[in-house]
C-alpha cells in the first residue's frame, strides 16, 4: 500500500488490527508498523494524525520524530492537535534547520529556545528508513591512555549525579544497560578513578562537543528501551549542565549565561579501553574553582 500510496487503505488496516487486538488477536505489530510508515512516508495530513493520536510502541522511534524527519514544520503544523507532540515536532524541526521560533506551541513541554544557540553543535539527526533507523554520533575524539590517581575523596552530591544519570536512564530502566556516576574532589581523573578503573583513555573536549555527547545519550533508548528523541536529549543535556552549575533553582536560564558558566568548566570524554560494543557514554566534567569533578560511565549492548 505504501508503494501504491494507498494511505486510506493503510488507515483501514490500522483500524482493523486495533479492533482485532480487542478480541485477543496478536496483530498489534502490523498496526504499529502501518503507523510508522504513515509517519515516515505519507502526506502531512496522514502523518500528523498518527503523530497526534498513534502509539509509538514497538517502532524504531517516536512518531513525532519519524514524521519530523521527512516533513517540514509548515507542512505538519496544521495537522498536529496533540500539544505535547506538536511541541516536540517544532523542536525537532528547529534542530533540523526549520525557522520555528514563532511557532504556537506549549513552551512548558520543553522550555528551551526554538533554535540552535551559537554554542551548540549541529546535533546529528536521526535517520529513519522503512526497515531500520540510524542515530549518528558526533565524530570520535582521539584519546590517550593515562594512569589515574590512587587516592580520591568521593563527594555526595545527589542532585548533580542524578541529573547526569538521567541522561541514560532509559538504558538502565528499559533496557539491559548499566550506569555509574561519581563525584569526587579534584580533577576529572579523580572522578574517573572513583568509578573504578586504574587506567583509562581520556581527552579534554569543548563544552560544545560534550553537549553533543550528552544530547546523543539522552535521546537514545539504548539497546531495547524506547528512544526519547533529539529534543528530549537536548533538554536533558541542558538540565544536567545547569544542575552541575547550581542553576536549577533559576530554571529556565538565559542561554548565554548557561554557556558562559559551562565554558569555564573542564569537559572531557573517556573510555575504559575495553572491547567496546553497543551503546557507550563516558563523560567527565570538572569545576576547577570548586575543585570538584564528575564522571559518567554508561554501557548497553544487544
Amino acid at each position: 500500500m505504501v508503494t501504491t500510496r494507498e494511505w486510506d487503505g493503510l488507515v483501514t488496516v490500522i483500524d482493523r488490527c486495533q479492533e482485532a487486538v480487542t478480541r485477543g488477536k496478536q496483530v498489534w505489530a502490523a498496526a504499529h508498523y502501518a503507523e510508522y510508515r504513515l509517519s515516515l512516508d505519507a502526506p502531512a495530513d496522514f502523518a500528523g494524525e498518527v503523530v497526534s493520536h498513534g502509539s509509538a510502541a514497538g517502532t524504531l522511534g517516536p512518531h513525532w520524530e519519524v514524521a519530523a524527519s521527512t516533513h517540514t514544520w509548515a507542512d505538519l503544523e496544521p495537522h498536529l492537535s496533540n500539544p505535547r507532540s506538536r511541541a516536540l515536532v517544532a523542536h525537532e524541526r528547529a534542530l533540523r534547520g526549520d525557522d520555528v521560533e514563532d511557532a504556537a506551541i506549549d513552551r512548558a513541554v520543553i522550555d528551551l529556545p526554538l533554535r540552535l544557540e551559537p554554542f551548540e553543535p549541529s546535533y546529528p539527526p536521526a535517520v529513519y528508513r522503512p526497515d531500520k533507523a540510524s542515530f549518528p554520533e558526533m565524530d570520535r575524539v582521539t584519546m590517550e591512555w593515562t594512569d589515574l590517581p590512587d587516592e580520591q575523596t568521593p563527594v555526595d552530591d545527589a542532585q548533580s549525579t542524578d541529573a547526569l544519570r538521567a541522561l541514560v536512564s532509559a538504558w538502565v530502566d528499559e533496557s539491559s544497560g548499566s550506569a555509574d556516576v561519581a563525584c569526587a574532589e579534584g580533577s576529572a581523573l579523580d572522578a574517573i578513578r572513583a568509578i573504578g578503573p586504574r587506567r583509562a583513555m581520556w581527552s579534554p573536549v569543548s563544552f560544545t562537543r560534550a553537549l553533543g555527547a550528552m544530547q546523543w545519550a539522552g535521546a537514545s533508548g539504548g539497546a531495547y528501551g524506547r528512544r526519547r528523541g533529539g529534543p528530549v536529549g537536548r533538554a536533558a543535556a541542558w538540565w544536567a549542565t545547569g544542575v552541575i552549575l547550581g542553576m536549577e533553582d533559576d530554571w529556565p536560564v538565559d542561554a548565554g549565561e548557561l554557556a558562559a558558566a559551562a565554558e569555564r568548566l573542564e569537559w572531557g570524554l573517556w573510555s575504559p579501553g575495553d572491547h567496546e560494543v553497543g551503546w557507550q557514554f563516558h563523560l567527565t566534567v570538572a569545576d576547577p574553582d570548586e575543585r570538584l569533578a564528575w564522571a559518567v560511565s554508561a554501557t548497553d549492548a544487544v
